[in-house]
């Protein structure tokens, strides 16, 4: 099995981390993304790596689908639609900003498109919530979760460090046959392609993914995550926790505040630790640990299944986001 991962996470990396070699000079030349006032680079860079990270992900999966390996059910088929659709868009608005209505109006489609083709037999809340109420609400997350990742790609690693824990988490999950099969899988390839582009963003970045890819991989990882919720549904709010938390926190104050939600910012937990004299490196080093032991929690949560475990692994999840985010205010 673990040989397998491996073989299957290298592949992956390695046809991701070719494709950015081979697009690097192209978007060098086309697509640059000049700092401003709000950017954390300080020289312009590159972005786009989304379409090669993205290519290498439908390319593994696609693959494997016509070979017959990642055939069971569920399909891949409408996920990984959904996200070579948000990579054009993603492509679209980091060539010439679309408006934020257009943005949301592609999500919708996509997320409900996405949540309506589940099994019909897919309920994470059969007992509180009627079926189609449930899937309007799981829809509207999705929609959620696209734009926090998207929100909070605005670092180098940003991205990596929070789908490397989630990826992982799922994988091992699949391991213990909690979720299917092609969802392991699924989460396998992603992990691989985020590797490879991890090679060149490592601070300071040579390229940036760009809408292109955090708004495909934001819908990939809520994907995930909906059949981490089917299996525990505390487990996938655990792996979710940091990027839900640092999102949520930062748009209500800035609503609050009367402020355009949807423009661009410097006011996330982890940019305003940069701003208060914490360095790249040892952000998103905290993201990181703290999504392997939220990762661990969530498995520990699915092991155990039980009342009392679900609320103490929350707390001690809460605590972790809550000492990180705390720590990034404060900053040095």
């Amino acid at each position: 099995m673990l040989a397998s991962w491996a073989a299957l996470t290298a592949v992956s990396a390695g046809l991701s981390g070719a494709l950015i070699l081979v697009l690097k000079p192209i978007l060098a030349r086309h697509l640059l993304a000049h700092p401003n006032a709000r950017s954390s680079h300080k020289a312009a860079t590159p972005q786009g790596a989304g379409l090669a990270v993205m290519a290498a992900l439908l390319a593994v999966c696609g693959s494997a689908i016509l070979l017959g390996v990642a055939v069971p059910p569920p399909s891949l088929i409408p996920i990984l639609a959904g996200a070579a659709v948000l990579t054009v868009i993603g492509a679209l608005d980091d060539v010439h900003a679309l408006a934020v209505s257009w943005r949301l109006f592609a999500q919708a489609l996509v997320a409900f498109a996405i949540v309506f083709l589940l099994p019909p037999d897919f309920r994470i809340l059969p007992d509180l919530l009627p079926a189609m109420v449930e899937r309007v609400l799981l829809a509207l997350g999705v929609i959620g979760f696209i734009n926090a990742v998207n929100f909070l790609d605005g670092l180098d690693w940003m991205t990596v460090v929070q789908v490397v824990p989630i990826t992982l988490g799922v994988a091992v999950l699949c391991n213990l046959d909690l979720v299917p099969s092609t969802v392991g899988f699924l989460a396998l390839a992603l992990l691989g392609a985020t590797l490879g582009f991890a090679v060149f963003n490592k601070h300071p970045a040579q390229i940036f993914l760009g809408d292109a890819g955090s708004l495909p991989i934001g819908l990939v990882l809520a994907y995930l995550l909906l059949y981490v919720a089917e299996a525990h549904i505390v487990s996938a709010i655990l792996m979710a926790l940091y990027t839900l938390t640092d999102s949520i926190v930062t748009f209500s104050r800035r609503l609050l505040a009367g402020e355009k939600v949807f423009e661009a910012h410097r006011v996330h937990f982890y940019q305003r630790a940069v701003a208060n004299g914490m360095n790249v490196r040892q952000v998103t080093a905290r993201i990181f640990w703290l999504g392997l032991w939220l990762a661990c929690l969530a498995i520990a949560a699915a092991l155990a299944r039980t009342y009392t475990f679900d609320i103490t692994a929350l707390l001690l999840g809460l605590a972790g986001t809550g000492l990180v985010l705390f720590n990034f205010a404060r900053g040095r």
